[in-house]
Formats: C-alpha cells, sequence, structure tokens
C-alpha cells in the first residue's frame, strides 16, 4: 500500500505543479498516470510543440515545460505510479481514500486531486472512406516528432490553435506548408491567425479555404489529397503527408464511475472555494473539471492546484493554522543541488 498526503491523478503539467504547492505546505505527494512517463499530452502528443502563454516564456516548447516541472519539484521527491490506469475509489472509515490502479497497485490518501486533462482520448478522424489504409503511412493525427516532415510537402486540416500553431511551426521545417480549413474563419487565437495570414502573404503557407479534404491518393505511402471547394471541381494536391488536426475526443474513463458529478465529460467542481467535487476530499483541477466561466488553460490549472493545496492543507490539519510567506520572502531550499528537507521559511504551521 502506497501512502501519501495528497494523491494525484494525471502526471501532466498541472499534477506536477501541484506537487510543488504541496511541497511549499510541507505535503507528500504521490502520482499516478496511465502514461508511461510524466508530462500529460505534452510529453506523449506534442513535446515539440511551442507554447506561449506560459508567464516569463514568451515560448517554450511542450516538452521543455515539463522538464522544468520535474526540475522544480524535485526536491519534495514525489512518488510516481507510472504505465498504470486509475481503476477503483473506496473511502475508508478514517475518511481516508483507497484508490486501486488497473494493475492490482492500491494507493492510500487522505486528499485525492484529479488533474486528469482530458482523460483518456482518441483524435477526431475526418469522414474519409480510406483514411485508415494510411495512418502511419503519410496520415498523421498528432505530431511528435517536427523532424519527419523535414524538407517534405505537408497538407494540414483544421481550424483550431493546434492546426494554426503547427502550420506556423512547420515553415520551417517542411518543404511546403498547405492549410486546409472548411471556413474562412478560424476559431483558433488571434494572434496565430494573424500570423497565418502574414505567413500566407509572405508566400510560406498555401492557405486553401473554404475546403476539405475528401480522399487520399497512394499505394503504400500518401501521394496526394483530394481537395473539395464548394462550386468548384475537385483536384489532387500532391503532398507527403496529410495531418487532420481536428481535436480529441475525450473519455474520463473508470473516473466516470467514481459517483462524481459530471457535466459534458468534465468533472463539476466548487469554483468559488477550492475546486472540491461533490465528494469531500476529492478535489478535479485542470482540464479534467467544469464551472461558470471556466477556460482549458495549462495557466488556469496552476491557478487551481494552488488553491486546492491551500484547502488539502486545512483538511488533513484541521487543528492547524498556517501562516503563508511568499518564496521571495522565504526563498525555496533545494535548488542548489543539495539534499534538504523541505522548506520551513515558506510555511510556519502554528497548533
Amino acid at each position: 500500500m502506497i501512502k501519501t498526503d495528497i494523491l494525484i491523478i494525471g502526471a501532466g503539467p498541472t499534477g506536477l505543479f501541484t506537487v510543488f504547492e504541496a511541497g511549499l505546505l510541507k505535503l507528500k505527494c504521490h502520482l499516478i498516470d496511465a502514461l508511461p512517463q510524466p508530462g500529460g499530452q505534452c510529453s506523449e502528443i506534442y513535446p515539440k510543440k511551442p507554447i506561449y502563454d506560459i508567464p516569463a516564456y514568451p515560448e517554450i516548447l511542450a516538452g521543455d515545460l515539463t522538464d522544468n516541472l520535474m526540475e522544480q519539484i524535485k526536491q519534495f521527491e514525489p512518488g510516481f505510479t507510472l504505465g498504470e490506469r486509475a481503476e477503483t475509489i473506496d473511502k475508508q472509515e478514517d475518511g481516508t481514500f483507497i484508490v486501486t490502479t488497473n494493475k492490482g497497485t492500491q494507493h492510500q490518501a487522505p486528499v485525492v486531486a484529479i488533474a486528469g486533462g482530458l482523460g483518456s482520448f482518441e483524435p477526431r478522424k475526418p469522414p474519409i472512406p480510406n483514411i485508415l489504409n494510411f495512418e502511419d503511412k503519410g496520415v498523421e493525427y498528432m505530431i511528435r516528432e517536427p523532424e519527419l516532415y523535414r524538407d517534405k510537402d505537408v497538407v494540414i486540416a483544421g481550424g483550431g490553435d493546434s492546426a494554426l500553431d503547427w502550420s506556423i511551426f512547420l515553415t520551417d521545417v517542411a518543404k511546403s506548408v498547405t492549410l486546409v480549413h472548411r471556413r474562412n474563419e478560424f476559431r483558433g487565437a488571434l494572434d496565430s491567425v494573424e500570423k497565418v495570414q502574414e505567413l500566407k502573404d509572405a508566400g510560406k503557407i498555401n492557405l486553401i479555404t473554404p475546403s476539405e479534404v475528401k480522399g487520399i491518393e497512394g499505394d503504400d505511402h500518401v501521394t496526394g489529397v483530394e481537395i473539395v471547394t464548394k462550386g468548384e471541381d475537385p483536384y489532387i494536391l500532391k503532398t507527403d503527408h496529410f495531418i487532420p488536426l481536428f481535436g480529441l475526443s475525450p473519455k474520463l474513463g473508470p473516473i466516470a464511475n467514481w459517483g462524481l458529478e459530471i457535466e459534458k465529460n468534465a468533472i463539476k467542481v466548487n469554483n468559488a472555494l477550492d475546486y472540491q467535487t461533490n465528494i469531500p476530499g476529492i478535489y478535479a483541477i485542470g482540464d479534467v473539471n467544469t464551472y461558470p466561466g471556466k477556460l482549458k488553460l495549462i495557466l488556469c490549472g496552476f491557478h487551481e492546484a494552488t488553491l486546492m493545496c491551500q484547502s488539502a492543507f486545512q483538511r488533513i490539519f484541521p487543528d492547524k493554522k498556517y501562516v503563508m510567506k511568499y518564496t521571495t520572502v522565504g526563498g525555496v531550499e533545494g535548488f542548489d543541488g543539495t539534499k534538504k528537507e523541505a522548506p520551513k521559511a515558506v510555511v510556519k504551521s502554528i497548533d
């Protein structure tokens, strides 16, 4: 039985940052994740994708963000159960929870923080009859290694942030980049839309709207895609790779059966207080939760994790009060490479 103060389900950015905030309160954390490494989608799906809305980083690769978070939390020595999915949860008479994975590993904690991001997910695939024949043969639903597209002709389909951001990024990698979207308007960030327009004007992106990819040509590998525009004759655009980026279809998986209040495939929480669910002691933070005005941003997950940890401290130590001090005043020990205890100057417990 693995015992800890806060059991975190999900080792993505929000889950990892929770370890830091809990560490400042001298609370130990253990993380469970179905993926074989920490980082969540940032590591598994788009480690080389640039992120632009992390404070103090005008641009940072998703994989580097994970590395930095791991460096930030290492002095708090969190535990990890990786490659296993949280399957069941049982509340004990003493108020703690036991979470068992699909491989039978048991974990016990007084607080459970669900930071599972989008949960388990599958890419949304366009309704192209022969697309399955070309998976891993020139059709990719996500970009893991940009160098695969070095000096290649690439067609990207989609109108959201991923389609826009990868189209921008690959202009410095691929031989040619074509972005196809069924509307003239995009639903991504305005800055990204403007950047794509600038690259189009500069002849670095071939923008085809309003159009759709309706077919794929090739034998053992993609050689072209069929472009269909309303009111015009279809034509074949030669390409080496077709990347439909239509987002992910999220599923909560076993968590949906834990008695939590679910709304539109997300866990409802009380955002007025501490992001606790309808079950006291179980919190949900990051993309996995929902509440009025929710924004699915890594930045928001960091904020939610911070407030959640304050509430967790009070739940674990109901008879104690704490005086929070800023890290700029108390510092955070352990960043000089020496082995030290959790910081004592940051948070002082008072009986």
